[in-house]
């Protein structure tokens, strides 16, 4: 990444989420440092600072290339392989190619439709906080998960799942609203996860380990359907 890029990505415009935060912030060191003394000026002025930072918005640029699953979110690859979705989606009980990203406080929170199609299903489901690293956050904490039918009759999943510290999962689209891969669709505030679940024919291209960039990292190629899938 270049220094400009870098410079654009601490700088990008927040998210209209962080504006409550951020005029509190404010707010506190404005009033509160009048009031109360420069200690207060300062500690407003570091967490209205470090709002811009979490809920920054950057642009995103979408690859050129075909049939992809795009990354949902910012973050570190924590979990691949087998799954089965969300009960709640209806997507049946056989498992799924699943790739779980762990968004850390210092990452982008802005989450991102994986492919192209029609939100077919949205439903949230509450639960526990815990680590969002953990396997198990994946069914005990709580969440919001969203079905997608791409053009070709193949669904894909992408749920939101709370964190540790993460109190509140916000969710943009709604069920029937037609999506582009890479369109903004919500944003889970403090620390938080990201799973997809891919469709049949999906040949995923991550690792554990890897940063992903909401949008625009290939998280798997979408191979041709050998026969047509009917909803």
């Amino acid at each position: 990444m270049s220094l400009l890029s870098s410079i654009r990505l601490v700088v990008a415009k927040p998210h209209p989420a962080g504006r409550p935060f951020i005029y509190g912030g404010i707010a506190v060191a404005v009033v509160g440092g009048w009031l109360l003394g420069d200690w207060l000026f300062w500690l407003g002025t570091a967490f209205t600072l470090f709002c811009f930072y979490f809920f920054r918005d950057p642009e995103r640029v979408q690859p050129s290339r075909g049939q992809v699953v795009l990354a949902p979110a910012d973050g570190r690859v924590v979990l691949i392989g087998p799954a089965v979705p969300p009960e709640e989606l209806g997507l049946g009980p056989q498992p799924r190619f699943r790739v779980c990203i762990f968004l850390s406080v210092l990452d982008v929170h802005v989450n991102r439709m994986p492919v192209d199609g029609v939100v077919t299903r949205i439903a949230y489901r509450a639960g526990a906080f815990l680590n969002a690293s953990l396997d198990k956050a994946s069914v005990d904490n709580e969440r919001n998960a969203l079905a997608i039918r791409m053009p070709d009759g193949r669904d894909v999943a992408v749920v939101q799942i709370a964190g540790l510290i993460a109190r509140r999962i916000l969710c943009h689209v709604r069920e029937g609203d037609r999506v582009q891969a890479g369109d903004r669709f919500g944003i889970i505030r403090f620390g938080s996860r990201t799973d997809v679940y891919m469709p049949e024919g999906a040949r995923p291209l991550v690792e554990l380990g890897q940063i992903m960039i909401g949008g625009e990292t290939v998280v798997a190629e979408l191979l041709p359907m050998t026969a047509p899938v009917h909803p």
